[in-house]
């Protein structure tokens, strides 16, 4: 994950990539209808990201990502939190 993600690099492609390096699948074989399930997002994986993107700025928490159906609901509900 990167250490230097903040709130003003917190864009839909930083949240994508972070996506990416959390499951290890390269990241032009993520699209927006993909479930998190399927992509092997497990909650484990999915609670790292929620730190790394409170520490960036977003006022996400775990149970409104986890209830993300996809990666496109993943993104907006992180770019709809930024304070």
């Amino acid at each position: 994950m990167s250490a230097e993600l903040n709130e003003s690099h917190l864009t839909e492609a930083a949240i994508l990539a972070e996506v990416a390096a959390s499951t290890g699948l390269p990241l032009e074989e993520i699209e927006p209808g993909d479930a998190l399930a399927d992509l092997g997002l497990d909650s484990i994986r999915l609670m790292n990201l929620v730190e790394t993107w409170r520490a960036a700025g977003a006022g996400v928490d775990f149970p409104r990502l986890a209830a993300s159906q996809n990666v496109e609901t993943l993104v907006a509900t992180v770019l709809g939190t930024l304070r």
